[in-house]
């Protein structure tokens, strides 16, 4: 999933953006309230991070641009601890708000959190026949047993599972998994597909990953006979 981190301070963004990154997200990182804006006009987001303090204005004045486009949820990040400034940031529909200094795990679980309430289809653990990922974790199993993945092929393999049954097209799988500064090579995205489809096939999943030819790729909903 890609996050869109809205944070002008350098050695918190860097930090933030290394905690997502390992935690299985694709980051975007915006140092202005503009930059910000600019990146949500290009980019599909699955949760934004934004703190209120920044060089061109209020962060909450961000909210409704943000909404425009669909709801993406928000989670406020921010220094600002007073009652008022918390009702500010939930009142004006900030999904949570986060004080700093935060711990670099809570701040991972209340996205995950967020991500998880009803309507969306971000749950925990998602199961596909003997197929199981757990987000929180990184954790994948075939029929019990734990299967080894790199970073990259377990974020392929959750929008896989997530979509299960649909194509997944090139360029929404390069979307979702990559930030704008991501040095990606033009063969990147089917090198992590080959992997996981190897990985896979080693620990007996008989779950195929079906490519689309010209068009992108498929877990079926349902294992073949």
């Amino acid at each position: 999933m890609r996050v869109l981190l809205v944070e002008d301070h350098p050695a918190l963004a860097e930090a933030v953006c290394d905690a997502l990154a390992r935690a299985g997200f694709a980051v975007d990182h915006a140092a202005t309230s503009a930059d910000a804006r600019d990146l949500a006009t290009v980019a599909d987001y699955a949760l934004v991070l934004l703190d209120l303090g920044l060089p061109d204005g209020d962060g909450l004045t961000l909210l409704p641009h943000l909404r425009q486009e669909g709801r993406v949820p928000v989670i406020v990040l921010t220094a600002r601890d007073h009652l008022a400034d918390r009702l500010a940031g939930l009142d004006g529909g900030a999904d949570d708000y986060v004080i700093k200094p935060v711990e670099m795990p809570e701040l991972v679980a209340r996205c995950r959190a967020v991500l998880r309430r009803p309507g969306d289809r971000s749950g925990t653990i998602i199961t596909l026949g003997p197929l199981s990922l757990d987000t929180a974790t990184r954790n994948v199993s075939v029929g019990g047993h734990p299967v080894t993945l790199g970073r990259r092929e377990v974020s392929v393999l959750e929008h896989l599972m997530r979509n299960a049954g649909r194509v997944s097209a090139r360029a929404v799988l390069e979307e979702a998994l990559y930030g704008i500064d991501d040095q990606v090579s033009p063969n990147a995205l089917d090198a992590a597909v080959s992997r996981l489809r190897r990985s896979l096939e080693a620990a007996g999943c008989p779950l195929p990953i079906v490519t689309v030819r010209g068009i992108g790729w498929m877990l079926p909903r349902e294992m073949s006979e």
